[in-house]
């Protein structure tokens, strides 16, 4: 039968070991749970022992059992039991009455009546010789599997003899006992001979039996024999027969009746079936089948829950399907967990179900190791789970010995994961071949991603055509992205219309970018809002571009304060908020506030403080820090090395740099070289400095034709 959901082991395996019940019923093998470990996939076949077809008794099925009745009379030799999957060991099964072997009445060495000695005990055990200090012959205790082996052919032996002097009860005990064992053909004589007897357990039993031989039409006709006569089991069986077949009204009728009696497998089979058919009442059942432990039935409850927003509750039952070692609810509470930030209990549920199969917590807990620090259990469990099918911890990998430099490695992992259906892998492909300079194999990736709708990669693929001059190629690909919720696509996008000087369009897109919080876009809206004159909408762009990381907002938010706070009086507050844009902007690497930075601490005579500032700017490249630091250490009596400051302004273009450089070569002499600087100062300008430049140019030509 297909497999619904949580449910018992095969009847073929020991249940219970040791524990036997009177005879009676079987359950049908329930749906398995697909999240159990070594379950197979859902919509697998059930597997069904073949065997041929025994002999049919000429008595009808519906003439050999009774009418249902409210109360029956125990059958001879038990009744039927009850335990709900995930209780007490499973399925409900009924086994053949019996106990253990019943040991002697002894005598102790003192002679104490009734005492048994070790010799005693080894007789009962079926033990050969005595125990040490009766006739020195050591002996050991037997197993439990050899003690549950010995009763349980005791037990059958037993039954085996009552059966034949025409006990009923014998008869469906032996039956069920052969079943469990996976004996069809020696339990099916005494099934249905218990049958005509009017046994109801016998009838279940006897579905079952012939369900597992494929004869389902002959099985359900002895289920419903028994679900009329009382059956919740054979209930539960009828109706899954029926839903199997796809008559879901009859499947519902007599999973109802399972359900309504208690049954827990017919409740969760009845929910799931409502639950098909997006019915609310299969909450119900759901919760009944969870509160009486079915793990299954608990996780989906704890899905109902957690859509509903109710995470307490939620939490609570994928607890208890995940310490009954349901994989997917570990999984699911260990999310919950570390959206919380408790990341090590999340760490062990992770654990939990990464150990029973789960390739999704097996890769979120490769995760929590390296954000731990530990990437070599990281990439263990990664490992675990790439070879599962996870593409996700494929790309893990993959990115990891990207790291470590073995591109190899990498692209191998990439592939694994694009095999698996990870659509990431193709555009990490491409960002790999693109890393290495392999422009072609990049855009192959790129395109094979972009295809299968990865936004991120039809941006970069926009980026490699740019890049190549394909501006027109590109324009597509960056609105699809775009247009697929690609912030960077719409900034892009935004460039490119800048760049063809279309200020409209690109305004469209760096609005949308800005709106999606991309601090670029957000500085570009600033800057187009100052232009316009709007300064409060310029300084809102700014903080949320600075406060997403932009330097160059920090700056230029920096400025728009400082320029307030001299512009108005008592508006000091402007100038110290300044002043802090300002250093987050200069700590960033942005050179003009590391000047501004330099030239405030130089007001206020902190010379080292200023020294510090401009000699960062210089080293960047910035000819303002560079004139600036040679200044004030032409102040402090260092003018050699001011002069290179000096020089590598005035090579960068900074013509009072130049203009220092002509004066101090011609107070030095060499006139020659102060005319050098004087033309190069004039050439940079401002006129200012191409005026005094001029003169002294002029004054130089008087002194070397003198």
């Amino acid at each position: 039968m297909e497999l619904m959901g949580d449910g018992a082991r095969l009847l073929n395996t020991r249940q219970n070991r040791g524990r036997h019940g009177p005879a009676g019923e079987l359950a049908l093998p329930a749906p398995t749970d697909p999240s159990a470990p070594g379950a197979p996939a859902p919509g697998a076949p059930a597997a069904v022992p073949a065997g041929p077809a025994a002999p049919q008794s000429a008595a009808t099925p519906a003439a050999l059992l009774p009418a249902p009745r409210t109360s029956e009379p125990p059958v001879p030799g038990g009744g039927e039991a009850a335990a709900p999957d995930g209780v007490g060991g499973g399925v409900p099964v009924q086994g053949a009455p019996g106990g253990g072997a019943v040991l002697p009445a002894g005598r102790d060495a003192g002679g104490v009546p009734g005492a048994l000695t070790a010799a005693d005990i080894a007789r009962a055990a079926g033990l050969p010789g005595g125990a040490e200090g009766d006739d020195g012959t050591p002996f050991e205790l037997p197993d439990e599997d050899t003690l549950a082996l010995r009763e349980e052919a005791e037990i059958e032996a037993r039954h085996r003899r009552a059966a034949e002097r025409g006990d009923p009860g014998a008869m469906s005990a032996l039956g069920t006992l052969l079943l469990r064992r996976g004996d069809l053909d020696g339990a099916e004589p005494f099934l249905r001979a218990a049958v005509q007897h009017g046994d109801r357990a016998a009838a279940n039993n006897l579905g079952l039996l012939l369900h597992q031989r494929g004869c389902a039409d002959e099985a359900a006709g002895w289920w419903r024999i028994a679900a009329v006569a009382g059956s919740a089991a054979a209930a539960h069986a009828l109706g899954r027969h029926y839903r199997e077949r796809g008559d879901e009204p009859g499947a519902e009728y007599w999973l109802r009746q399972a359900a309504e009696s208690g049954h827990v497998l017919g409740a969760y089979a009845l929910a799931d079936l409502l639950d098909h058919r997006r019915d609310g009442a299969a909450e119900r059942w759901f919760r009944a089948a969870a509160e009486h432990g079915h793990r299954e039935a608990a996780y989906r409850l704890a899905r109902f829950c957690d859509a509903r927003g109710e995470n307490h509750e939620a939490e609570q039952w994928f607890r208890q399907a995940a310490a009954r070692r349901h994989r997917r609810a570990a999984l699911r509470l260990g999310n919950l967990l570390e959206e919380r930030g408790e990341t090590k209990e999340a760490t062990h549920w992770y654990l939990t179900a990464a150990r029973d199969g789960e390739a999704k917590a097996a890769c979120a807990l490769g995760f929590l190791l390296r954000d731990a620090g530990d990437l070599d259990q990281a990439a263990t469990w990664w490992r675990r789970a790439a070879q599962a099918g996870d593409g996700n911890a494929a790309n893990a990998l993959g990115a990891l010995h990207a790291q470590e430099g073995e591109p190899q490695t990498a692209e191998r992992w990439y592939r694994a994961a694009l095999e698996a259906g990870d659509i990431n892998g193709a555009y990490n492909l491409g960002l790999l071949c693109a890393g290495q300079g392999r422009a072609p194999q990049a855009e192959q990736w790129y395109r094979k991603a972009a295809y299968a709708g990865h936004r991120e990669a039809a941006n970069a693929l926009a980026v490699l055509l740019l890049q190549h001059g394909d501006a027109e190629g590109a324009e597509p690909w960056f609105s699809k992205a775009a247009e697929s919720g690609s912030i960077d696509a719409a900034f892009n996008l935004g460039i490119l219309y800048a760049g063809r000087d279309e200020p409209a369009a690109a305004r469209v897109w760096y609005d949308r970018a800005a709106a999606a919080g991309h601090a670029g876009a957000a500085l570009q809206v600033a800057i187009a809002l100052q232009h316009e004159g709007d300064h409060h909408g310029a300084e809102r762009h700014l903080r949320c571009a600075a406060g997403g990381g932009s330097p160059d907002a920090a700056f230029r938010l920096g400025a728009l304060l400082d320029a307030r706070a001299r512009e108005f009086e008592g508006a000091e507050a402007f100038g110290d908020e300044a002043a802090e844009w300002y250093e987050r902007a200069a700590r960033q690497g942005h050179s003009r506030a590391q000047v501004r930075l330099g030239m405030t601490a130089a007001k206020c005579g902190d010379i080292e403080l200023a020294a510090h500032w401009y000699r960062l700017a210089a080293e960047a490249g910035s000819r303002n820090g560079a004139f600036n630091l040679g200044l004030l250490l032409a102040r402090e009596g260092s003018e050699p090395e001011a002069a290179l400051w000096w020089t590598r302004a005035a090579d960068a273009g900074h013509g009072r740099a130049a203009l220092r450089l002509a004066l101090l070569s011609a107070r030095r002499g060499r006139l020659a070289d102060a005319q050098t600087w004087c033309a190069r100062a004039v050439a940079c300008g401002p006129a200012e400095v191409a005026e005094r430049a001029t003169r002294l140019t002029a004054v130089l030509t008087s002194e070397l034709t003198a």
